[in-house]
């Protein structure tokens, strides 16, 4: 596409998320929100009128009429609502997790490469100005220590938390260490409802790195940091406030080694505004997103085996529990 032509973009899905698509890709640069979609005409309408677009009630009526859509249905409809828009050659960014099933992740990627068409998937930690600013420090890791935990939502409730919150932080691991996963191990419990709410995973990469993620929807307190530490540097994200830190071990003739660094600058941004930014200038010039189908595969399959690993320690479990 000619990176002067606009980008038509119709917005699936104007629930909690989905609403904040429609309203930023209302001012994304080279881009024109053309209309929402929802199951809920409330819904629709409301963000419709907000945006001073059309509502619609289902998402076909923007096949023809728009050249690429942001999805942010529930997950296990992203399959079916991607997969059409992609055999009608419509440029895609579904949210995360991209699909339900890995199989389903593997044919939108094939369906796309076909095609000749963008497909994203919504990490939008990667967009974030403090990790953007933190990955170009890191460069080999031997440990790495996240908590993401936040209090009980009132959606997204289909999902577990790995899925829901822990994979933001597994995409962003795997963005820094490309190595093979070699090990999974992980813990999680069902506290609120009939999913994981509150996990622990311990991962090993063949680098050497070991990755020790907490994520949890039953907190009463908001954190969501990542700290990095490698050979003479540690690193430190927090995600929710945009503030990065970095700390050196300079070595000194004669004398003993010095720690310098502190407060690293970060101009601050609406990650997911930046993430439909570059949905609509990989659309316009031709090139992937920054976090294409491929990405969000990686995730998803790391997702899957921390999932797994969770089912198999509660199996162990149960069959170490006598009968009562």
């Amino acid at each position: 596409m000619n990176v002067n032509n606009e980008v038509r973009v119709g917005v699936v899905g104007v629930g909690h998320l989905g609403r904040h698509h429609a309203r930023l890709l209302a001012a994304t640069s080279g881009a024109r929100l053309i209309g929402v979609a929802d199951v809920s005409p409330e819904r629709a309408a409301a963000s419709a009128a907000a945006c001073k677009v059309e509502a619609f009630d289902h998402y076909e009526a923007f096949i023809g009429n728009v050249d690429a859509v942001s999805i942010a249905v529930p997950t296990v409809d992203h399959f079916r609502v991607a997969r059409d828009f992609l055999a009608a050659g419509v440029h895609v960014l579904v949210e995360k997790p991209m699909t339900a099933t890995l199989a389903e992740a593997e044919e939108l990627i094939d369906l796309a490469n076909r095609a000749g068409r963008v497909l994203a998937v919504g990490h939008t930690e990667r967009f974030n100005p403090a990790v953007a600013a933190a990955i170009p420090l890191i460069s080999a890791p031997r440990f790495i220590e996240v908590h993401r935990l936040s209090g009980f939502p009132d959606r997204s409730l289909d999902i577990d938390v790995v899925f829901d919150l822990m994979i933001h932080d597994l995409d962003i691991v795997l963005a820094i260490d490309r190595s093979e996963v070699v090990s999974v191990d992980a813990v999680g419990v069902p506290v609120l409802s009939h999913k994981v709410d509150i996990a622990n995973a311990r991962l090993k990469f063949a680098s050497g790195c070991t990755v020790n993620l907490t994520a949890s929807r039953i907190s009463r307190d908001r954190v969501r940091k990542v700290r990095f530490f490698q050979r003479d540097l540690y690193v430190s994200v927090d995600y929710g406030e945009q503030e990065l830190e970095a700390y050196r071990v300079v070595p000194r003739t004669g004398e003993s080694p010095a720690i310098e660094g502190g407060s690293v600058p970060v101009e601050k941004g609406e990650p997911l505004g930046r993430e439909l930014q570059d949905f609509v200038d990989a659309i316009r010039e031709d090139r992937s997103p920054r976090v294409d189908g491929t990405a969000g595969h990686r995730a998803l399959v790391l997702a899957t085996r921390v999932a797994n690993a969770i089912r198999a320690n509660e199996g162990e479990a149960g069959a170490e529990t006598p009968a009562l």
